[in-house]
Protein backbone atom coordinates (compact mmCIF):
# COMPACT_ATOMS: atom_id res chain seq x y z
CA UNK A 1 0.00 0.00 0.00
CA UNK A 2 1.47 3.97 -0.74
CA UNK A 3 2.72 5.62 1.67
CA UNK A 4 -0.39 8.09 1.16
CA UNK A 5 -2.82 5.60 1.78
CA UNK A 6 -1.11 4.14 5.02
CA UNK A 7 -1.02 7.91 6.72
CA UNK A 8 -4.96 8.47 5.54
CA UNK A 9 -6.06 5.10 7.23
CA UNK A 10 -4.29 5.29 10.29
CA UNK A 11 -5.09 9.34 10.83
CA UNK A 12 -8.57 8.22 10.11
CA UNK A 13 -8.20 5.15 12.52
CA UNK A 14 -6.06 7.16 15.59
CA UNK A 15 -9.42 7.08 17.87
CA UNK A 16 -8.60 2.72 17.73
CA UNK A 17 -4.97 3.11 19.18
CA UNK A 18 -3.82 2.75 22.61
CA UNK A 19 -2.64 5.90 24.34
CA UNK A 20 0.58 4.47 24.58
CA UNK A 21 1.20 3.67 20.85
CA UNK A 22 0.71 7.33 19.69
CA UNK A 23 3.96 8.97 20.83
CA UNK A 24 5.33 5.85 18.31
CA UNK A 25 3.25 6.58 15.48
CA UNK A 26 4.69 10.19 16.19
CA UNK A 27 8.23 8.82 14.93
CA UNK A 28 7.08 7.56 11.72
CA UNK A 29 7.67 10.79 9.70
CA UNK A 30 7.27 9.12 5.87
CA UNK A 31 3.37 8.34 7.07
CA UNK A 32 2.86 12.15 8.39
CA UNK A 33 4.56 14.35 5.66
CA UNK A 34 3.61 16.02 3.06
CA UNK A 35 4.78 14.98 -0.83
CA UNK A 36 6.84 18.61 -0.48
CA UNK A 37 8.37 17.54 2.77
CA UNK A 38 10.42 14.50 1.81
CA UNK A 39 13.39 14.39 -0.81
CA UNK A 40 13.48 13.95 -4.65
CA UNK A 41 14.61 10.94 -6.11
CA UNK A 42 17.46 10.89 -6.86
CA UNK A 43 18.58 13.74 -4.55
CA UNK A 44 20.25 16.51 -5.56
CA UNK A 45 23.36 18.41 -4.12
CA UNK A 46 21.20 21.14 -2.83
CA UNK A 47 17.40 20.83 -1.35
CA UNK A 48 15.49 24.19 -1.40
CA UNK A 49 12.51 24.37 0.63
CA UNK A 50 10.13 27.49 0.33
CA UNK A 51 7.30 27.94 2.32
CA UNK A 52 4.75 30.26 4.26
CA UNK A 53 4.77 30.50 7.86
CA UNK A 54 3.88 27.44 9.77
CA UNK A 55 4.03 25.48 6.86
CA UNK A 56 6.42 22.93 8.22
CA UNK A 57 10.15 23.67 7.02
CA UNK A 58 11.78 23.45 10.25
CA UNK A 59 10.17 19.85 10.75
CA UNK A 60 11.33 19.20 6.93
CA UNK A 61 14.86 20.59 7.80
CA UNK A 62 15.25 18.91 11.20
CA UNK A 63 13.93 15.11 9.83
CA UNK A 64 16.74 15.95 7.15
CA UNK A 65 19.24 15.89 9.31
CA UNK A 66 18.00 13.15 11.45
CA UNK A 67 17.96 11.09 8.36
CA UNK A 68 21.29 11.90 7.68
CA UNK A 69 23.18 11.28 10.66
CA UNK A 70 21.61 8.22 11.12
CA UNK A 71 21.74 7.16 7.66
CA UNK A 72 17.69 6.49 6.89
CA UNK A 73 16.48 5.97 3.70
CA UNK A 74 15.16 7.89 1.54
CA UNK A 75 17.75 10.50 2.93
CA UNK A 76 21.12 8.59 3.01
CA UNK A 77 21.73 5.16 2.79
CA UNK A 78 24.64 5.40 5.42
CA UNK A 79 25.93 8.31 8.20
CA UNK A 80 27.06 10.92 7.51
CA UNK A 81 29.14 11.93 10.38
CA UNK A 82 29.80 15.68 10.03
CA UNK A 83 26.42 18.22 9.68
CA UNK A 84 26.85 22.06 9.77
CA UNK A 85 23.89 23.86 11.17
CA UNK A 86 23.72 27.32 10.03
CA UNK A 87 21.22 30.01 10.68
CA UNK A 88 20.60 33.82 10.70
CA UNK A 89 22.09 33.70 14.21
CA UNK A 90 23.66 31.41 17.09
CA UNK A 91 19.97 31.79 18.98
CA UNK A 92 18.05 31.33 16.25
CA UNK A 93 19.79 27.81 15.69
CA UNK A 94 19.84 26.72 19.47
CA UNK A 95 16.04 28.05 19.62
CA UNK A 96 14.52 27.05 15.95
CA UNK A 97 16.89 24.51 14.87
CA UNK A 98 17.60 22.38 17.87
CA UNK A 99 15.36 23.32 20.43
CA UNK A 100 12.21 24.56 19.20
CA UNK A 101 8.97 22.36 19.27
CA UNK A 102 10.13 20.79 15.34
CA UNK A 103 13.53 20.93 16.40
CA UNK A 104 15.84 17.97 16.40
CA UNK A 105 15.99 17.49 20.17
CA UNK A 106 12.18 16.90 19.63
CA UNK A 107 11.90 14.49 16.65
CA UNK A 108 14.34 11.63 18.05
CA UNK A 109 13.24 8.58 19.96
CA UNK A 110 15.15 8.48 23.42
CA UNK A 111 17.77 5.54 21.99
CA UNK A 112 18.23 7.47 18.90
CA UNK A 113 18.67 11.39 20.56
CA UNK A 114 21.71 13.35 20.08
CA UNK A 115 23.42 14.96 22.98
CA UNK A 116 23.13 18.41 22.96
CA UNK A 117 26.51 20.22 24.41
CA UNK A 118 25.85 24.20 24.59
CA UNK A 119 29.16 24.50 25.65
CA UNK A 120 31.06 23.14 22.35
CA UNK A 121 27.50 24.04 19.93
CA UNK A 122 27.59 20.78 18.63
CA UNK A 123 24.95 17.95 19.00
CA UNK A 124 26.55 14.59 19.11
CA UNK A 125 24.41 11.19 18.57
CA UNK A 126 25.09 7.80 19.79
CA UNK A 127 26.82 6.81 16.63
CA UNK A 128 29.07 9.24 16.58
CA UNK A 129 27.84 11.75 13.81
CA UNK A 130 27.97 15.02 14.85
CA UNK A 131 26.16 18.38 13.70
CA UNK A 132 28.26 21.96 14.74
CA UNK A 133 26.64 25.15 14.90
CA UNK A 134 27.60 27.99 12.86
CA UNK A 135 25.93 31.84 12.23
CA UNK A 136 25.74 33.90 8.97
CA UNK A 137 26.72 36.84 11.46
CA UNK A 138 30.09 35.09 11.39
CA UNK A 139 31.60 33.56 7.88
CA UNK A 140 34.84 33.45 9.45
CA UNK A 141 33.39 30.32 11.42
CA UNK A 142 32.59 28.42 8.56
CA UNK A 143 36.72 28.76 7.24
CA UNK A 144 38.33 25.65 8.55
CA UNK A 145 35.50 23.24 8.95
CA UNK A 146 34.64 20.02 6.53
CA UNK A 147 30.70 18.63 6.26
CA UNK A 148 29.54 15.64 4.38
CA UNK A 149 25.93 17.44 5.02
CA UNK A 150 24.82 20.64 6.02
CA UNK A 151 21.20 22.20 6.97
CA UNK A 152 21.01 26.33 6.41
CA UNK A 153 18.03 27.56 7.90
CA UNK A 154 15.86 31.21 7.13
CA UNK A 155 19.03 31.95 4.19
CA UNK A 156 16.90 34.99 2.73
CA UNK A 157 17.41 36.50 6.06
CA UNK A 158 21.35 36.42 6.91
CA UNK A 159 23.46 38.67 7.41
CA UNK A 160 26.57 38.11 5.39
CA UNK A 161 24.40 36.28 2.99
CA UNK A 162 27.25 35.61 0.05
CA UNK A 163 30.05 35.40 2.03
CA UNK A 164 28.85 33.18 4.68
CA UNK A 165 27.34 30.74 1.73
CA UNK A 166 30.70 30.70 -0.06
CA UNK A 167 32.46 29.68 2.72
CA UNK A 168 29.81 27.00 3.48
CA UNK A 169 30.39 25.98 -0.01
CA UNK A 170 34.21 25.34 0.23
CA UNK A 171 33.63 23.31 3.62
CA UNK A 172 31.07 20.99 1.67
CA UNK A 173 33.64 18.34 1.05
CA UNK A 174 33.57 15.18 3.29
CA UNK A 175 32.01 11.87 1.55
CA UNK A 176 31.41 10.99 -2.07
CA UNK A 177 28.19 13.37 -2.41
CA UNK A 178 27.78 16.30 -0.14
CA UNK A 179 24.45 17.63 0.56
CA UNK A 180 22.70 20.61 1.76
CA UNK A 181 18.76 21.47 2.56
CA UNK A 182 17.63 25.19 2.82
CA UNK A 183 14.41 26.56 4.59
CA UNK A 184 13.75 29.51 4.15
CA UNK A 185 10.42 31.64 3.51
CA UNK A 186 11.17 33.22 0.12
CA UNK A 187 12.49 36.81 -0.34
CA UNK A 188 13.87 38.43 -3.54
CA UNK A 189 17.12 38.37 -3.25
CA UNK A 190 19.95 37.77 -5.55
CA UNK A 191 21.07 34.11 -3.97
CA UNK A 192 17.63 33.05 -3.68
CA UNK A 193 16.70 33.06 -7.53
CA UNK A 194 19.90 32.16 -8.41
CA UNK A 195 19.27 29.00 -6.97
CA UNK A 196 15.73 28.28 -8.21
CA UNK A 197 17.45 28.74 -11.75
CA UNK A 198 20.21 26.31 -10.84
CA UNK A 199 19.86 22.56 -12.32
CA UNK A 200 21.40 20.99 -9.51
CA UNK A 201 18.92 22.27 -6.93
CA UNK A 202 15.51 20.52 -6.06
CA UNK A 203 12.88 22.91 -5.45
CA UNK A 204 9.96 21.86 -2.91
CA UNK A 205 7.18 24.75 -2.03
CA UNK A 206 4.52 24.86 0.64
CA UNK A 207 1.43 27.30 1.96
CA UNK A 208 0.85 28.31 5.66
CA UNK A 209 -2.11 26.21 4.30
CA UNK A 210 -1.22 23.03 3.64
CA UNK A 211 0.20 22.76 7.21
CA UNK A 212 -3.08 23.60 9.12
CA UNK A 213 -3.78 20.47 10.70
CA UNK A 214 -0.88 21.29 12.80
CA UNK A 215 -1.75 24.96 13.74
CA UNK A 216 -3.97 26.76 16.22
CA UNK A 217 -7.09 27.61 13.72
CA UNK A 218 -7.33 30.62 15.06
CA UNK A 219 -3.86 31.59 13.77
CA UNK A 220 -4.90 30.20 10.62
CA UNK A 221 -8.50 31.83 10.14
CA UNK A 222 -6.61 35.33 11.46
CA UNK A 223 -3.84 35.46 9.32
CA UNK A 224 -5.74 34.12 5.78
CA UNK A 225 -8.33 36.78 6.37
CA UNK A 226 -5.79 39.70 7.22
CA UNK A 227 -2.91 38.94 4.81
CA UNK A 228 -4.87 36.45 2.45
CA UNK A 229 -4.11 37.46 -1.47
CA UNK A 230 -1.97 40.48 -0.30
CA UNK A 231 1.33 40.90 -1.35
CA UNK A 232 2.88 40.59 2.21
CA UNK A 233 0.45 37.36 2.07
CA UNK A 234 1.38 35.92 -0.93
CA UNK A 235 5.59 35.92 0.55
CA UNK A 236 5.01 35.19 3.86
CA UNK A 237 2.18 32.41 3.78
CA UNK A 238 2.16 31.47 0.19
CA UNK A 239 5.70 31.26 0.09
CA UNK A 240 6.28 32.86 -3.27
CA UNK A 241 8.85 35.35 -4.51
CA UNK A 242 7.12 38.55 -4.38
CA UNK A 243 9.25 41.17 -6.12
CA UNK A 244 9.37 45.23 -5.57
CA UNK A 245 5.87 46.98 -5.70
CA UNK A 246 6.25 47.95 -9.61
CA UNK A 247 5.69 52.09 -7.92
CA UNK A 248 7.53 51.82 -4.62
CA UNK A 249 10.24 54.25 -3.92
CA UNK A 250 13.07 51.63 -3.43
CA UNK A 251 14.37 48.23 -5.81
CA UNK A 252 15.86 45.39 -4.76
CA UNK A 253 18.85 46.13 -6.85
CA UNK A 254 19.13 50.10 -5.45
CA UNK A 255 19.41 48.57 -1.78
CA UNK A 256 22.20 45.63 -3.28
CA UNK A 257 23.84 48.03 -4.59
CA UNK A 258 24.69 49.66 -1.58
CA UNK A 259 25.62 47.04 0.51
CA UNK A 260 29.09 47.83 2.46
CA UNK A 261 30.98 46.26 5.47
CA UNK A 262 30.86 48.48 8.64
CA UNK A 263 31.90 51.35 8.01
CA UNK A 264 35.18 52.96 9.81
CA UNK A 265 34.54 56.36 10.65
CA UNK A 266 31.31 58.64 10.85
CA UNK A 267 31.02 61.99 11.72
CA UNK A 268 27.17 61.88 12.98
CA UNK A 269 25.17 59.10 14.26
CA UNK A 270 21.95 59.35 15.20
CA UNK A 271 19.21 56.73 16.49
CA UNK A 272 15.85 57.86 15.47
CA UNK A 273 12.27 56.57 17.34
CA UNK A 274 9.07 56.23 15.71
CA UNK A 275 6.83 55.34 18.50
CA UNK A 276 3.59 53.16 17.51
CA UNK A 277 0.63 55.11 16.60
CA UNK A 278 -1.85 52.91 19.05
CA UNK A 279 -1.93 49.32 20.95
CA UNK A 280 -3.78 47.83 17.70
CA UNK A 281 -2.25 44.98 16.09
CA UNK A 282 -1.82 46.88 12.97
CA UNK A 283 0.12 49.46 14.45
CA UNK A 284 2.20 47.71 17.78
CA UNK A 285 5.26 48.71 16.50
CA UNK A 286 7.88 50.88 17.41
CA UNK A 287 10.19 51.76 14.45
CA UNK A 288 13.98 52.01 15.95
CA UNK A 289 16.98 52.37 13.18
CA UNK A 290 20.62 53.69 13.62
CA UNK A 291 22.12 55.64 10.72
CA UNK A 292 25.33 57.89 10.68
CA UNK A 293 27.22 60.18 8.31
CA UNK A 294 30.42 60.16 7.46
CA UNK A 295 32.90 62.73 6.36
CA UNK A 296 32.16 62.83 2.60
CA UNK A 297 28.25 63.12 3.38
CA UNK A 298 27.83 59.54 2.72
CA UNK A 299 24.92 58.35 4.93
CA UNK A 300 24.76 54.38 6.21
CA UNK A 301 22.37 53.02 8.05
CA UNK A 302 23.86 50.68 11.06
CA UNK A 303 21.12 48.84 12.76
CA UNK A 304 17.42 48.29 12.51
CA UNK A 305 16.12 47.47 16.28
CA UNK A 306 12.53 48.16 15.65
CA UNK A 307 10.24 46.12 18.03
CA UNK A 308 6.88 44.71 18.19
CA UNK A 309 4.62 44.76 21.38
CA UNK A 310 6.46 47.04 23.31
CA UNK A 311 5.29 49.15 25.89
CA UNK A 312 6.36 52.72 25.97
CA UNK A 313 8.97 52.37 28.81
CA UNK A 314 10.10 49.23 27.08
CA UNK A 315 11.07 50.97 23.46
CA UNK A 316 12.37 54.42 25.51
CA UNK A 317 15.14 51.65 27.28
CA UNK A 318 15.71 50.08 23.95
CA UNK A 319 16.09 53.13 22.03
CA UNK A 320 18.58 54.60 24.94
CA UNK A 321 20.29 51.66 25.14
CA UNK A 322 20.73 51.79 21.20
CA UNK A 323 22.29 55.54 21.45
CA UNK A 324 24.60 54.55 24.21
CA UNK A 325 26.14 51.25 22.19
CA UNK A 326 26.35 53.47 19.06
CA UNK A 327 27.93 56.20 20.65
CA UNK A 328 25.44 58.47 19.45
CA UNK A 329 25.10 62.67 18.89
CA UNK A 330 21.13 62.86 19.23
CA UNK A 331 17.87 60.38 19.30
CA UNK A 332 15.95 61.73 16.44
CA UNK A 333 11.86 61.02 17.65
CA UNK A 334 8.50 61.29 16.18
CA UNK A 335 5.83 63.51 18.11
CA UNK A 336 3.13 63.65 16.13
CA UNK A 337 1.45 60.99 17.73
CA UNK A 338 2.49 61.17 21.67
CA UNK A 339 3.53 64.61 21.73
CA UNK A 340 5.98 65.96 24.42
CA UNK A 341 5.19 62.40 26.42
CA UNK A 342 7.45 60.77 23.90
CA UNK A 343 10.09 62.54 24.73
CA UNK A 344 9.57 62.91 28.65
CA UNK A 345 9.04 58.99 28.52
CA UNK A 346 12.91 58.90 27.37
CA UNK A 347 13.88 61.91 29.68
CA UNK A 348 12.72 59.31 32.28
CA UNK A 349 14.85 56.45 31.10
CA UNK A 350 17.63 58.81 30.96
CA UNK A 351 17.85 62.75 31.51
CA UNK A 352 21.16 62.85 29.65
CA UNK A 353 19.97 61.99 26.25
CA UNK A 354 19.92 64.88 23.35
CA UNK A 355 16.52 64.61 22.45
CA UNK A 356 15.07 65.91 19.10
CA UNK A 357 11.41 66.23 18.07
CA UNK A 358 10.27 65.91 14.67
CA UNK A 359 6.45 66.43 13.89
CA UNK A 360 5.14 65.41 10.91
CA UNK A 361 3.63 67.94 8.50
CA UNK A 362 3.16 65.59 5.44
CA UNK A 363 2.52 61.72 4.42
CA UNK A 364 4.54 59.23 4.28
CA UNK A 365 5.59 59.00 1.20
CA UNK A 366 6.47 62.59 0.27
CA UNK A 367 8.76 62.60 3.49
CA UNK A 368 10.12 59.07 2.21
CA UNK A 369 10.43 60.77 -1.50
CA UNK A 370 13.89 62.57 -0.86
CA UNK A 371 15.20 60.25 0.83
CA UNK A 372 14.68 57.60 -1.96
CA UNK A 373 16.76 60.00 -4.29
CA UNK A 374 19.45 60.12 -1.76
CA UNK A 375 19.34 56.08 -2.72
CA UNK A 376 19.24 56.46 -6.33
CA UNK A 377 22.25 59.29 -6.10
CA UNK A 378 24.21 56.11 -4.23
CA UNK A 379 24.80 57.98 -1.49
CA UNK A 380 23.44 55.84 1.20
CA UNK A 381 25.11 52.09 2.21
CA UNK A 382 23.89 49.25 4.20
CA UNK A 383 25.90 47.74 6.69
CA UNK A 384 24.57 44.61 6.29
CA UNK A 385 20.94 43.04 5.50
CA UNK A 386 18.25 43.86 7.23
CA UNK A 387 15.56 42.18 5.67
CA UNK A 388 12.46 43.53 7.28
CA UNK A 389 13.72 47.18 6.97
CA UNK A 390 14.28 46.46 2.99
CA UNK A 391 11.04 44.91 2.45
CA UNK A 392 9.30 47.83 3.41
CA UNK A 393 11.14 49.76 1.55
CA UNK A 394 10.25 47.72 -1.52
CA UNK A 395 6.43 47.60 -1.05
CA UNK A 396 6.08 51.01 0.02
CA UNK A 397 4.47 52.73 -2.59
CA UNK A 398 2.08 55.93 -2.78
CA UNK A 399 -0.80 54.06 -1.27
CA UNK A 400 1.59 52.75 1.85
CA UNK A 401 2.04 49.20 2.48
CA UNK A 402 -0.50 46.53 0.68
CA UNK A 403 -0.69 45.01 4.18
CA UNK A 404 -2.62 47.82 5.69
CA UNK A 405 0.37 47.77 8.06
CA UNK A 406 2.11 50.98 9.61
CA UNK A 407 5.94 51.42 7.54
CA UNK A 408 7.64 51.90 10.93
CA UNK A 409 11.28 50.68 10.17
CA UNK A 410 10.48 52.47 7.00
CA UNK A 411 9.37 55.68 8.62
CA UNK A 412 12.25 55.40 11.76
CA UNK A 413 14.63 55.25 8.44
CA UNK A 414 13.20 58.41 7.23
CA UNK A 415 13.76 59.97 10.18
CA UNK A 416 16.82 58.97 10.37
CA UNK A 417 18.69 59.57 7.09
CA UNK A 418 16.54 63.36 7.03
CA UNK A 419 18.11 64.44 10.56
CA UNK A 420 21.23 63.50 9.12
CA UNK A 421 21.18 64.18 5.41
CA UNK A 422 18.45 66.62 4.55
CA UNK A 423 18.12 68.89 7.95
CA UNK A 424 20.40 72.09 7.74
CA UNK A 425 23.32 70.72 9.96
CA UNK A 426 26.68 72.33 11.11
CA UNK A 427 30.06 70.28 10.17
CA UNK A 428 31.07 67.91 12.69
CA UNK A 429 34.04 66.24 13.95
CA UNK A 430 34.83 63.36 11.71
CA UNK A 431 35.27 60.21 15.03
CA UNK A 432 36.18 56.91 14.78
CA UNK A 433 33.37 53.75 15.39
Amino acid sequence: MPAASWARLIKGNLHTFEPELLPVLEEFWRIWSRIDQRPTEPPKPIWLVLGGRGAGKTRTGAEWVKGMALGHPPFADKPTGRIALVGETQGQVRDVMIEGVSGLLSIHTRWERPTWQPSLRRLQWPNGAIAQVFSAEDPEGLRGPQFGAAWSDELAKWPNLQESWDMLQLGLRLGDHPRQIVTTTPRPVPLIKRLLTDLHVAVSRSRTQDNRFNLAAEFVRTVTETYGGTRLGRQELDGEIVEESPDALWTRAMIEASREAQPASLARIAVAVDPPASSSQRADRCGLVVAGIDGNGIGHVLEDATLAGARPHEWAEKAVALYRRHEADALVVEVNQGGEMVGSIIREVDAGVPVVSVRATRGKYLRAEPVAALYAQGRVRHAGAFPELEDEMCAFGPGGLESGRSPDRLDALVWALTHLMLAPKGRPRVRGM
